[in-house]
This record gives C-alpha cells, structure tokens and sequence, in this order.
C-alpha cells in the first residue's frame, strides 16, 4: 500500500476540510419564502430571525394564490454568508414553508418598494422639492398651501437618495411598503 505523502507547507486540501470558504463580510440577501396562507405562519418566521438575532431590514407579505391558499414572504436580510445559509436553512425546516428563494444569488432580479413622503415648507424650499420630485418621477398625491406628500416607486437605493435630498428641505415623515422581488427571465 503506497502512503500518500503531503510536503510541509502545502496547499494540498483535506477530503475532512469539505465546509466551504465563507467570508466575515456583512452581505444583504433578499429571500422569497413561499408559504400557507394561515394564522400564526408569518409569527413563525419572524420568530426564527429574532430567536437567533438575526436582523430584517424590510419585511413584506402578500398572497399569491387564492386558491391554492399561498402567500410570498419577502424578506431583506444582513449577515455574513455562514448567517444567511443558516436562515435558508432554518426557514425551509418550518412546516408550513414551501419554498426559499435567495433572489440574491439566484441571478437578476427586479426588486421595488413604494414610499410616501410628507415634506412642509414654503418659498423657494418648496418650489425645490418639486423640482426633485419631478426629476425622480415622484407624484405629488396630497397637496395643501403648507405641505406635499408624494409618491415614488423604485428601487431600494432610489427611495433612500430621494429622502436624504427632501431632508433639508422639510422632509416631516416617511412610509415604506417594503422591498417586492422577482427574479427576471422565465422561470
């Protein structure tokens, strides 16, 4: 029997190091967990990310299927890649789970989120935030002679640009739905 030999220093891989490399960086995952449309489902998935300390940046829920009785949880998440397989892999042990999707690393997806800001202010700020609405493609959908609260949809990184730029000019309060995702192409 021929004894295999490894030189000191090697960079030879064990057949017991099998665990894959994972990084310490934070990563933002947006998961699609398809589940049972009944009470108490929604309680048991929020359950396991606080049980664990895990963190969810944007949460929404909907059914999907009337009949078939199926909702679609999306969830935006942080953590580091070991954090977020183990969420994968707590949420498709939950009985009333059919499906978990990393949109993430699944390839392209479309991801929206609808918000509502209400800015104050009068004179040239006001005349401003018009002008920025118009530029984002925000709609004014309440107007009064002291304020506007406008209405913009996109993406999560447009919403956050359009109120770091309301901010000086009156910006009182804000209301998001929450991330929707698709992934694109046909499946």
């Amino acid at each position: 029997m021929a004894a295999l030999k490894i030189k000191k220093g090697s960079t030879s891989h064990s057949a017991y190091n099998l665990r894959p490399n994972f990084s310490d960086e934070i990563e933002t995952h947006t998961l699609a967990v398809l589940v049972d449309n009944e009470p108490g489902v929604l309680a048991r998935v929020i359950g396991l990310f606080s049980g664990r300390g895990y963190n969810i940046e944007s949460l929404t829920v909907a059914e999907v299927d009337h009949t078939g009785k199926l909702s679609r949880i999306t969830i935006v998440t942080t953590g580091t890649p070991q954090v977020i397989e183990q969420i994968k892999a707590q949420l498709g042990r939950i009985v009333p789970v059919h499906d978990v999707h990393d949109l993430t690393v699944e390839g392209p997806a479309v991801e929206r989120e609808l918000a509502l800001f209400k800015v104050t202010g009068s004179g040239d700020k006001r005349v401003e935030a018009l002008r920025l609405a118009d530029i984002f493609r925000a709609n004014a959908v309440d107007s009064t002679l002291e304020s506007f609260v406008f209405e913009l949809t996109g993406a999560p990184e447009k919403i956050d640009a359009f109120a770091e730029l309301m901010r000086p000019l009156g910006l009182v309060e804000v209301a998001r739905t929450g991330v929707a995702a698709l992934s694109r192409g046909a499946e």
